[in-house]
């Protein structure tokens, strides 16, 4: 088939798909609501001159990023520094400094900007042309090294409030008057205080502070794997994904939804925002799911909750991902990969089984067969797909995380060049490496903001006290301990991206988990790794699942924009799907096998089955109905059941199985009655 043809495919397939009847959200609508709930997206609209500048400032930090990549990278600091320095300088131009503000204003750039952008190409260039003296001093610092220093640390805070948001400036502003105000607070928490000229140090002339871990992160791993995202998205994979999700789900019961989740559930591997997967998708299978009959706030509510679940799913989990790697040590980015591989199928097991149940009990079919596009047209282009099984593949034979990711670039090229369709020329490779470069600020101003409050950490000794002070609280309980953590990562994570919300409760919460875990250890071997890798899991999948849980749920609050439906109740239903993620991070705390570490097959297998079955029985207790509607005390009964199974003890499991097995069969042998009843 050729272009045309295909062209004439894709354009039945939106037609006949959505239909004519339901409203979609123009390109300009889905800017405007992603500037809204995405402060990632509220950028200016430049004039050509600018835009010209800032395309190739963007190309030459995805040039810098490449060839370190591949030749190799300078020292840490200098390495760090340009990459903060471009960062900063492009999120100053490109980012404004108010939200909300008019097209017209978008497009002026006021002059104290310029002024922040040079002085941020300073910041990135002093390391570089001052790393021998700097080295040197050993520690000394003159009044411009202090001034320099300075501007730095408001300049990471500044650049981080426009293109991340607000919560994580603050946070960080915190942390820092923490350190300088230490003697003045009680308990734990008292500490000898830092004076300027130390926290200045810290902050910007060690590895420990702003040029730390986290950017150290963004500076290699994470933005060679958002290049990979972006080149995937030139040759059409995002919207292959759609045509995927309809062509196999399509016609099952309740239909488009299914399809929001399969769409989304692949979506995450290209894009590590909730906001953005939400728009993008969304925008597409939201309208379909109220076309056949969902009500606003169940539609919105899916595709939040599936988009979110995006950064759970391997082989490219959300940047914190990355983090990880470096925090927890002595893993590799598979091995973390492969443990959130079994948690992600049971996420979005939860959420398609609840969809299920809701389609059955309002009675809504699937889509008909002139809606679904030909499958034989769309599995022709089955080999889009190819790169992403390609990283998986490179990564499982051992290949380096960030040469794995450069792999995947070249072949996206090579894949892309089978068809006319989805070739993509040299402007499209040089556009795909702006595009990712775009994307990559936000992040290398989160990781930047987030080395402030890891600094700080590190330097007053904060990490052990909080955890002493979390563990004392919850009186030594490893549950209580585990639902304060819960509740700290889903406060930080409101309107905080992953990354930063990572970083915090990793080295405060995580720390406390861990001890309690170990205490009947040895404190002089090292602490296991699926303690360790429980743990860093459980404050990762919480600060996630932190953008669809109310009073502040960006994900589904954007998913509202596009259903037309309340906000909180969009929240509320988007949380009450994704209930899964609210139970799966316990079990694999206190059962590891569900993250294939030290576990045998069997023991695998049967943690996971027992945990699937679980959830069809929440699922059904949740919606209220199974093969049947259900009565209230029969959803409290099937309710209890799933968390049987799900609780990761035999007794449980036993007990579990044999009351679903009855309840499956009461449902069952009562469904024609109960319909028998309906009808007359």
């Amino acid at each position: 088939m050729d272009n045309k043809e295909q062209k004439k495919v894709e354009k039945q397939l939106d037609e006949t798909s959505i239909g004519s009847d339901v409203e979609m959200l123009s390109e300009e609508e889905q800017d405007e609501l992603l500037r809204k709930y995405d402060p990632e997206a509220n950028t200016r609209e430049l004039n050509s001159i600018f835009r010209t500048i800032v395309y190739f400032g963007l190309l030459a930090f995805s040039i810098f990023q490449l060839y370190t990549a591949i030749f190799g990278q300078f020292t840490a600091e200098i390495q760090r520094s340009i990459h903060l320095g471009f960062a900063l300088s492009l999120i100053f131009i490109l980012f404004p400094a108010k939200k909300g503000l008019t097209k017209e204003k978008r497009r002026k750039i006021p002059f104290y900007d310029y002024i922040l952008s040079l002085l941020a190409v300073g910041v990135g260039l002093y390391w570089p042309l001052n790393i021998e003296r700097i080295a040197g001093q050993i520690g000394r610092l003159t009044d411009l090294d202090m001034a320099i220093g300075v501007i730095a640390i408001i300049l990471t805070l500044e650049a981080a409030r426009r293109a991340v948001g607000l919560p994580i400036t603050i946070i960080s502003t915190v942390f820092l008057a923490y350190a300088f105000l230490g003697p003045y607070f009680p308990g734990f928490l008292n500490h000898r205080g830092q004076d300027l000229k130390s926290i200045v140090r810290t902050m910007f002339y060690t590895t420990d502070g702003i040029l730390g871990t986290p950017i150290s992160v963004s500076a290699t791993f994470i933005f060679v794997f958002l290049l990979f995202g972006a080149f995937l998205v030139k040759t059409g994979v995002g919207n292959y994904f759609n045509e995927l999700a309809v062509a196999l789900a399509g016609k099952l019961t309740g239909g488009p939804a299914k399809v929001a989740i399969f769409s989304s559930a692949l979506q995450g591997t290209i894009s590590g925002s909730s906001v953005a997967n939400v728009v993008g998708s969304g925008s597409y299978t939201i309208p379909m799911m109220k076309k056949l009959g969902y009500r606003k706030e169940f539609a919105g509510g899916v595709e939040a909750a599936a988009s979110t679940g995006g950064q759970l799913m391997p082989p490219i989990m959300g940047a914190a991902a990355f983090l990880m790697v470096e925090f927890i040590g002595g893993i590799t980015y598979w091995e973390i990969a492969k443990a959130a591989a079994i948690p992600a199928l049971l996420y979005f097991a939860g959420i398609w089984i609840m969809t299920h149940f809701e389609a059955k009990r309002v009675g809504l079919k699937g889509m008909s067969e002139d809606q679904i596009p030909n499958r034989k047209e769309v599995l022709k282009k089955i080999y889009l797909l190819l790169p992403i099984l390609g990283i998986i593949f490179f990564l499982l034979i051992g290949v380096p995380t960030m040469q794995a990711a450069l792999y995947g670039i070249l072949l996206t090229i090579v894949v892309s060049a089978i068809r006319k369709d989805t070739r993509i020329g040299f402007k499209d490779m040089v556009d795909a490496l702006v595009d990712g470069a775009r994307t990559a600020l936000a992040v290398a101003a989160a990781t930047a903001c987030a080395g402030i409050i890891v600094g700080v950490v590190l330097k007053t000794g904060l990490g052990l006290g909080l955890a002493n002070g979390l563990i004392s609280a919850a009186g030594g309980n490893v549950l209580l301990t585990l639902i304060f953590t819960m509740l700290a990562s889903l406060v930080l994570g409101m309107g905080s991206p992953t990354t930063a919300n990572y970083v915090i409760t990793s080295t405060i919460a995580a720390p406390a988990i861990i001890t309690l875990l170990t205490l009947d250890l040895d404190p002089n071997v090292a602490v296991p790794l699926t303690v360790a890798l429980s743990a860093h899991l459980f404050v990762f999948f919480f600060g996630i699942v932190a953008d669809i849980t109310p009073p502040v749920a960006l994900a589904a609050f954007a998913a509202s924009g596009i259903s037309g439906g309340d906000p909180i109740k969009t929240g509320v239903t988007s949380a009450k799907l994704a209930i899964a993620a609210f139970i799966i991070p316990y079990m694999f705390v206190f059962n590891p096998a569900l993250l294939m570490i030290d576990s045998s097959l069997l023991e695998i297998v049967w943690v996971t089955l027992t945990a699937l079955i679980g959830m069809i029985a929440i699922g059904a207790g949740m919606i209220g109905y199974w093969y049947r509607a259900c009565k209230w005390y029969e959803r409290i009964v099937i309710t209890a059941t799933g968390f049987l199974l799900i609780f990761p003890e035999t007794l449980t499991d036993i007990i579990g199985l044999s009351l679903f097995l009855v309840l499956f069969i009461i449902q069952y042998k009562t469904q024609e009655k109960d319909e028998e009843v309906a009808v007359a």
